[in-house]
């Protein structure tokens, strides 16, 4: 007996060591290290269950045209990654990244980077960037895509329960990505997703983009180039805290830029464990604000040094200023009829994704 009792401590032992060695792999590591016993794989399945923050691989330096910068950063940063993605959100020039020889003057994004660096607002060069979210708890991602039907202009309203849109006291922020707006009713079918999210008591945000890619769309028929639609991310939980402003076109000089971010500092969003998000206009940057560069993104880092910035350029914006934490809700746009979308504006967004623990890598 006595022996036996001995035999357990080696092994509670055991385990404690294992993970804390396994606890300084990266992800592709930890997986491959599972392999070998049961005792490694519970190991590596509780650390992985530990790894919450969400993680960010980007890119910003040119190369050779055979393959994007942010396509050779992946693969060689995910080698380094410590978590476990449960979905991706990944941005990058159209040009370049899709290889459409057509191109409607879409801009470049803004891969901000760590938070321990300058975000960079990046209009002219190869750029993108990928977030990278494991599952987190207390936290539901849900991924949609509405695709524009040629055949009815009614938008079948059914569709937002599956996505996890409606029916959902937990919903609190939704990201939206209109695609190919430049075609005919793409306007009018994204106003038809916009209006009636409009009416609850949640973040909008996001713009039109170039085009889109999916791995795991259900649409995979409806090709970019033939076809106008809304993708975008639900983020559903009760812990989820998030704030955004509109910076119209009156904010034009670093004065104004820095009123804009003061009132998203007053709506006291946590900062740890935060992302932020900036949606701008073609027509801003460094022409808006007469060759100055990096002025927004540079205003945003003053009032939140310790949050990563994502975001990009694109052909128009969502958002208007709005709070949602917990069971308080401060809106301006209280009417249905209120236009969320905008032309020659910034959107910038900040989402907190609740508390960390301390033992999380």
């Amino acid at each position: 007996m006595e022996a036996a009792a001995k035999g357990a401590v080696v092994l509670g032992n055991l385990a404690e060591v294992v993970e804390r060695v396994l606890g300084f792999l990266p992800t592709k590591a930890l997986l491959r290290a599972a392999c070998v016993c049961r005792l490694w794989r519970e190991c590596a399945r509780r650390i992985l269950r530990a790894r919450q923050r969400v993680a960010w691989v980007s890119a910003l330096e040119p190369g050779p045209a055979d393959s994007h910068a942010l396509v050779r950063a992946l693969a060689r940063e995910l080698e380094k990654v410590h978590v476990l993605p449960q979905t991706v959100l990944y941005i990058a020039d159209a040009e370049t990244f899709s290889g459409h020889e057509e191109c409607h003057e879409q801009k470049k994004v803004t891969p901000m980077g760590s938070s321990s660096n300058q975000p960079q607002e990046i209009e002219e060069g190869e750029a993108g960037f990928a977030l990278l979210f494991p599952k987190i708890d207390g936290v539901k991602i849900h991924t949609f895509h509405f695709s524009k039907d040629l055949k009815n202009r009614v938008f079948d309203e059914s569709k937002f329960a599956e996505a996890g849109l409606k029916n959902n006291p937990d919903l609190r922020v939704v990201l939206l990505f209109g695609y190919n707006s430049w075609k005919s009713g793409a306007t009018r079918f994204l106003h038809q997703i916009v209006n009636p999210l409009n009416e609850k008591s949640i973040i909008l945000a996001g713009g039109q983009v170039e085009s889109f890619t999916s791995l795991t769309s259900e649409n995979n028929n409806a090709q970019p180039g033939d076809a106008c639609g809304v993708v975008g991310l639900a983020f559903s939980g009760p812990q989820i805290q998030s704030a955004t402003v509109l910076l119209d076109q009156d904010v034009a000089d670093e004065r104004t830029a820095e009123a804009a971010m003061q009132r998203l500092k007053a709506a006291n969003i946590p900062e740890r464990n935060t992302i932020g998000f900036m949606f701008a206009c073609v027509g801003r940057g460094y022409r808006h604000y007469k060759t100055k560069r990096n002025m927004e993104a540079d205003a945003f880092r003053k009032f939140f040094p310790n949050v990563p910035l994502f975001g990009f350029f694109g052909h128009g914006e969502i958002g208007c200023d709005r709070i949602v934490t917990g069971n308080f809700v401060l809106r301006e746009c209280n009417d249905i009829k209120d236009d969320l979308l905008h032309g020659y504006t910034t959107v910038m967004t900040l989402i907190h994704l609740g508390s960390t623990k301390a033992n999380q890598v």
